[in-house]
């Protein structure tokens, strides 16, 4: 589809791979080359996969952004979290199969999966903005709110650590684990395949439902916290 998303449609399943051959910062190019993926995938009905490059899903945000001008920053910001919030009301399932490090905008991507599968090795997952001195957006509050546990919520955004695989799936990063990389996308084509069965009308009505609070809270932290510039 572009340099940036691979996009591959087949049996009812979109596939969009991130590979930016680096770590999949979330830059203004690959968040909109992940807008029009998920765009081409809703016309296409497709439950969606989305991916990494090996070894890394995405570590987040350009760094240097932040350095840049203001209007740049508030931009690339409200894009990053129109895209959390895209694929949280997404209409069809949405999978991630996450190929590696998982870290602040990366990881809040991950969260707003239906479903996220890892793998494990020496990953680290996490949101590490108040250790590089940046305060967590509202809408990273919000959807790591909502899928976090508890403990894990209040630990993983107030203290900037970064935790293994194992740690994930027990703080609510992820739902599950593959032991080998080459068993992972198999893993979440096989998940993705399986959820093409339900009746996407029900999956979305349900879904508006159930996440109709965090929707509206990631919303309101986007307009507030980032407004639209002309």
């Amino acid at each position: 589809m572009t340099d940036l998303v691979d996009y591959r449609f087949d049996n009812g399943i979109a596939t969009l791979t991130m590979d930016d051959g680096k770590v999949n910062v979330m830059t203004e190019p690959m968040l909109a080359a992940l807008r029009s993926a998920f765009d081409r995938a809703e016309a296409d009905a497709a439950v969606v996969v989305l991916e990494g490059r090996p070894g890394v899903f995405s570590a987040g945000y350009d760094l240097a952004m932040f350095e840049g001008d203001p209007e740049t920053i508030t931009r690339t910001l409200r894009a990053g979290g129109d895209l959390v919030h895209r694929m949280l009301g997404f209409p069809h399932p949405v999978v991630v199969a996450c190929t590696g490090h998982a870290i602040a905008q990366g990881a809040f991507l991950m969260l707003a999966a239906d479903l996220r599968i890892g793998v494990e090795g020496r990953f680290k997952f996490g949101l590490n903005e108040v250790a590089i001195g940046l305060t967590i957006p509202h809408y990273g509050v919000e959807v790591a709110r909502h899928k976090l546990t508890a403990p894990g919520f209040d630990r993983a955004t107030l203290t900037g650590a970064l935790y293994s695989p194992q740690d994930a799936v027990r703080l609510g990063f992820l739902d599950d684990l593959v032991p080998d990389p080459a068993e992972l996308a198999p893993r979440a084509q096989s998940e993705a395949a399986r959820l093409t069965g339900l009746v996407m009308a029900a999956h979305q009505g349900t879904k508006q439902r159930v996440r109709a609070a965090v929707l509206a809270a990631v919303r309101s932290g986007i307009d507030t916290e980032f407004p639209a510039t002309t």
